[in-house]
């Protein structure tokens, strides 16, 4: 009981000390202890309670004449509250009717304040608005006078600089939405531009090409004169082919080339003023800007390569006149100084490699073209005319740096088409020399005609300027006039040589192998096609071998010639040596075995003629009439051989002759003719002995002895062996040396005795042998016999 006592008075003290929320565990606590525990504790809270009571109410009294003395101030004061609040509240009338118009006094303060304020705010919102709203304005006034490049950089100022400081305005937006699309504007219409000057230079490029070969052409002639003008200073006399001056680049500007020279002369247009290069420049800029420029510079290399293949393709008919060459090779300069201009005054369009690439794709094209179109070329005018555009062209472009070796190498291939333009050219003036030709000496009827014709032709003959006026030149008319010719090939050899940068030996070694070419292939046709015409008689043979032996004398002229016009000396180890020598030889050979041919032909002419009786009793006792006219006819074209070589006369008679002999035995041995009589024989035996005689009479001179009487000495022998009748010397001495019928052959015997065998046969020729000597007859069929066994051991022994 003692032990419960302090702990109720401590949970009473828990109670009073703890917030009334956690007092439940406390009061559990009274409910777990021992039985009867929880009416103590009630017991123990009575008691406290009671104390607590007696404390409060010792409190009461001990402050209670203190609240009643202040509910007495209270009241005493509650009468002058009352007169202060109606003090107070007439005080807050007459203050609220003197504050009204303060009032609205303050409130219109406030407002015009409130209106200060926000025009102050207004104004430093204009004073940043205002600069972007000036800059687009001038944005817009420049993309209206076409200020693309000015405008795009007010652009990058409104997007850097002022539109950031005003972007929560919606014109801001506007603005912002629209500077792309002006832009995209500015990229259309630069590159409209750009298209718009490519087409210029499209139309101008061969007006470019032209006022730049022009330049190139008068700056070479300037430099050729130049140094010809050192070659005079310096005593040089030779003849100025070519001398590779280095030569400036030909810049298309404002200068005159030769203005120096010719005070006169007329302004050269350049390619500023032909074509305005600002677009280019201008749509470069704008994409560089626009940080597009690779776009730019593809489709610009793109349409260039485009307008490079149309330039360089020709027009079909352009080989028919120099103006279609020139017209298409200034297309080619004008484009490539359109290029090279650009490549100098922009940074990146185009590189070298650029131009280089595009150049070695035109060079390309363009030798084809060229091989092409200058094969159609039948004119050799027209081929030199095309080389001197294509030098001049060359010229050019190396003058800006273009490598122009391969066209060189095309001259040389366009040399040898032009050699045989020449050629074609030059056969037709042979052809119509030798037409005119009368192939007769030349008449000189005194000094000055004399003159003349060696002033053209190199002839020397001192026996002949010892005879008096008139006299006749051995050569025709056409000799002259085919040296001249040949000369004047030289000459036109020569001027395509020219301005080729090769030295003289050089130029020397192709006027001599194209020279050579014109002897050895067109002269030499000529001749050889004139000496085959049928037209062509003995006479003009004769002449033509005459001709050919001067033409071939002067061909040591001809090298001079060559020589003085390269300097270039014969003795110089690769110097070529003109071939007219054989050429003049071979036709020469040629003529001679046409006059052997042609004599022949006409021998077999007069053959023909011939009608013997065969069946004649006896002869008529003089020579055939056919053969006396050939016999003539020899004499007379013999006489024409005196200016002949003396060995070609001498050929040409014993041609002839064994010609006549065999056609006489081949007459004789005809297997047609059937039967020969003994006065047939005898009549035979006359016309062979006319053609003995005209062989003694030495028709040609330089023969020894009878040796021209030789060509008939088988015939001789044939008919001495029938005429005499001597069979039995025939036969004892057949086969000897020594024998008198050596050239008589058994079968050419046999072969005539059997026909005349026959003839006694049918018209009893040898009737009376046979009644007078049976003998003699049966001596005939002896010789024929052996005869054929003759034959027939000679067969064998083949």
């Amino acid at each position: 009981m003692a032990e419960s006592l302090p702990e109720h008075e401590r949970i009473l003290q828990e109670i009073e000390s703890t917030d009334t929320a956690c007092v439940g565990p406390t009061l559990r606590s009274v409910y777990d202890d021992q039985p009867n525990a929880h009416q103590r504790f009630m017991e123990k809270l009575d008691a406290c309670i009671r104390n607590h009571d007696r404390e409060i109410e010792k409190m009461c009294n001990f402050h209670h004449q203190g609240f009643v003395d202040a509910i007495t101030e209270l009241l005493k004061v509650r009468a002058d509250a009352e007169k202060l609040k109606v003090q107070v509240t007439d005080t807050n009338r007459r203050l609220q009717d003197a504050g009204k118009e303060v009032i609205a006094q303050t409130e219109e303060i406030i407002r015009c304040r409130i209106q200060q304020r926000n025009i102050t705010t207004v104004v430093e919102k204009l004073q940043l608005c205002l600069p972007v709203l000036e800059m687009y304005s001038k944005l817009k006034e420049q993309m209206k006078v076409k200020r693309y490049y000015s405008a795009l950089k007010t652009m990058e100022q409104l997007e850097n600089m002022y539109l950031p400081r005003v972007s929560q305005y919606r014109f801001c937006q506007i603005m912002i939405e629209n500077l792309p699309k002006l832009r995209e504007e500015i990229k259309e219409i630069s590159m409209s531009d750009l298209k718009d000057f490519l087409e210029s230079i499209r139309k101008h490029s061969d007006k470019i090409g032209e006022t730049a070969m022009k330049q190139a052409q008068q700056q070479k002639t300037f430099n050729t004169a130049l140094q010809k003008q050192n070659n005079v200073n310096y005593g040089r006399n030779m003849y100025v082919i070519n001398g590779r001056v280095p030569e400036p680049k030909y810049e298309i500007t404002s200068k005159r080339t030769l203005e120096e020279e010719d005070e006169h002369e007329e302004e050269v247009l350049t390619a500023h003023d032909l074509v305005d290069f600002s677009p280019v420049y201008r749509c470069l800029h704008i994409y560089s800007v626009l940080g597009d420029g690779e776009t730019f510079e593809n489709y610009y290399r793109k349409q260039r390569r485009k307008q490079a293949r149309l330039v360089l393709q020709p027009q079909s008919s352009m080989h028919e006149t120099v103006e279609g060459y020139r017209r298409y090779f200034s297309q080619i300069v004008g484009f490539f100084v359109v290029e090279d201009h650009i490549l100098h005054v922009t940074q990146g369009l185009v590189t070298r490699a650029y131009t280089d690439e595009l150049w070695n794709m035109a060079l390309s094209k363009i030798i084809a073209v060229l091989r092409t179109h200058s094969s159609y070329c039948t004119d050799p005018d027209l081929v030199l005319e095309l080389k001197n555009l294509i030098v001049v062209f060359a010229d050019t472009l190396q003058g800006y740096g273009f490598p122009v070796n391969r066209l060189f190498d095309l001259l040389f291939e366009i040399r040898d088409q032009y050699n045989e333009t020449l050629l074609k050219k030059w056969a037709g003036l042979f052809r119509d020399i030798f037409e005119a030709d009368n192939y007769s000496p030349i008449p000189v009827a005194n000094e000055e005609e004399y003159k003349i014709v060696i002033s053209k032709f190199p002839f020397q003959d001192p026996e002949l300027d010892k005879q008096s006026f008139p006299k006749k030149l051995p050569m025709s008319q056409s000799v002259p006039q085919i040296y001249i010719q040949v000369k004047e090939f030289i000459y036109a050899s020569l001027k395509f040589s020219e301005s080729l940068h090769r030295s003289s030996t050089e130029i020397d070694d192709m006027l001599r192998k194209s020279t050579n070419l014109l002897l050895t292939r067109t002269l030499s046709s000529c001749l050889q096609n004139l000496i085959k015409k049928p037209h062509i008689g003995l006479t003009e043979l004769v002449q033509i071998i005459i001709n050919t032996t001067h033409l071939e004398q002067a061909c040591k002229y001809l090298e001079d010639f060559i020589t003085n016009i390269t300097n270039i000396s014969q003795e110089t180890v690769h110097t070529a040596r003109l071939y007219g020598l054989s050429t003049f030889k071979d036709a020469r050979h040629a003529a001679e075995g046409e006059i052997y041919t042609k004599l022949n032909q006409k021998i077999d002419e007069f053959i023909q003629l011939a009608d013997y009786d065969w069946t004649m009793s006896e002869s008529a006792g003089r020579a055939s009439g056919y053969l006396m006219d050939l016999i003539n006819f020899l004499r007379s074209t013999f006489q024409v051989f005196t200016h002949l070589p003396g060995k070609v006369a001498q050929t040409a008679c014993m041609s002839a002759c064994q010609h006549l002999s065999t056609s006489l035995m081949q007459m004789l041995l005809d297997s047609e003719l059937k039967q020969i009589s003994m006065g047939a024989v005898q009549q035979f035996n006359l016309d062979v002995i006319q053609c003995e005689l005209f062989a003694s009479s030495e028709p040609v001179p330089g023969f020894h002895g009878d040796t021209l009487q030789l060509a008939f000495i088988d015939l001789r022998q044939l008919l001495d062996l029938f005429m005499v009748w001597d069979w039995s010397t025939y036969l004892a001495d057949y086969g000897q040396p020594t024998s008198k019928y050596l050239r008589v052959n058994p079968s050419t015997a046999l072969t005539l005795l059997e026909k005349m065998k026959d003839t006694s046969k049918k018209n009893n020729i040898f009737a009376q042998f046979r009644k007078n000597d049976r003998d003699k007859q049966k001596l005939i069929e002896t010789v024929v016999k052996q005869l054929r066994s003759l034959v027939n051991g000679m067969s064998q022994h083949t």
